[in-house]
């Protein structure tokens, strides 16, 4: 990929954003596997003291920071989304896998300028796998860099999805439409899944009813490894996009499953 220098200002967000991961992480091992309380959100899916704790310090830390900057979060009220800047988070992404005990959730923060990513991360506490993308350079894993792999042909492909419950009925047939010309597929990952990719061991992952705190820290990862990620139409993912989401390792295969699901 074309790769450019990144501006003092987003080399200032990225480092920013690291430290915060590293806050986020320690915090959310201190809860993991340990008695919590389980309530359930208005669509019923869990929420935890240690979504709302992480979160809580998360929002707190960019304002003290960065009072002009916008926060868009799972759990807690939007705040400047007006502003040029918008940071958009998710204390806990894979409640829960969390809840169960599975190592692969993950902290996602991405730092919007003007609705686009500039960077994002992607930061997996239990593993200790940390991916960090910059829109317009090279996204790497722990400091160093990564790539999507090559497979460009769908029947050497291993796709990817959370959870075949978060389809609709009609979603569900294109997963199955798109299941049946690749050589394997596997469930469960949350945002681990999209650093998978960007690393080069899976090459789709495709999701339904996600929102743009699922999404937005994937889009430099994803991108500055050489892979593609759009909606189910090939468009660009936005904090206005409903949330079908398909990820690729590169822009053949990309071009390849969205015929399959067109």
């Amino acid at each position: 990929m074309h790769t450019t220098t990144p501006s003092p200002e987003t080399e200032a967000l990225l480092q920013f954003a690291t430290r915060l991961a590293d806050v986020t992480d320690a915090m959310a091992l201190s809860y993991f596997r340990k008695p919590l309380d389980v309530q359930a959100k208005a669509d019923l899916s869990p929420v935890t003291q240690a979504d709302r704790a992480i979160e809580t310090e998360m929002r707190r830390q960019i304002t003290q920071r960065y009072p002009a900057h916008g926060i868009l979060g799972e759990e807690h009220e939007d705040a400047r989304l007006d502003a040029s800047r918008v940071w958009v988070i998710d204390p806990i992404d894979g409640t829960k896998s969390f809840l169960s005990g599975m190592p692969t959730f993950g902290t996602l923060i991405a730092c919007l300028h003007d609705g686009a990513p500039d960077l994002g991360v992607i930061s997996i506490p239990p593993t200790g796998e940390r991916w960090c993308g910059q829109r317009g350079t090279s996204s790497t894993l722990n400091g160093l860099p990564c790539h999507t792999s090559a497979r460009s042909t769908l029947s050497e492909a291993i796709l990817y999805t959370t959870s075949a419950d978060t389809f609709d009925p009609a979603g569900l047939a294109l997963f199955g439409r798109l299941s049946a010309q690749i050589a394997m597929r596997r469930f469960g990952g949350d945002c681990y899944a999209y650093g998978l990719l960007a690393s080069g061991h899976v090459d789709l992952v495709m999701e339904m009813n996600l929102h743009p705190y699922d999404f937005m820290a994937l889009i430099p990862v994803i991108e500055g490894a050489g892979g593609v990620i759009t909606d189910w139409h090939g468009q660009p993912l936005t904090l206005e996009s409903e949330g079908k989401v398909l990820a690729s390792a590169n822009l053949a295969l990309h071009a390849k499953a969205l015929s399959a699901i067109s």
